[in-house]
């Protein structure tokens, strides 16, 4: 049931972050403050398809 997804930084558009995500449970798309290190600050990610 848990797949694996790619969190996308909303400022740089870099692709930082794998996670696992239960597609039962959680059907919208996860959007996570995580530190981006090309942005060298906390941003906004969101998950890609």
């Amino acid at each position: 049931m848990r797949d694996k997804v790619v969190l996308e930084c909303t400022v740089c558009k870099n692709r930082n972050y794998d996670t696992m995500k239960n597609k039962k449970n959680t059907t919208n798309r996860i959007e996570l403050k995580k530190y981006c290190k090309f942005c060298k600050s906390h941003t906004l990610h969101k998950e890609t398809r």
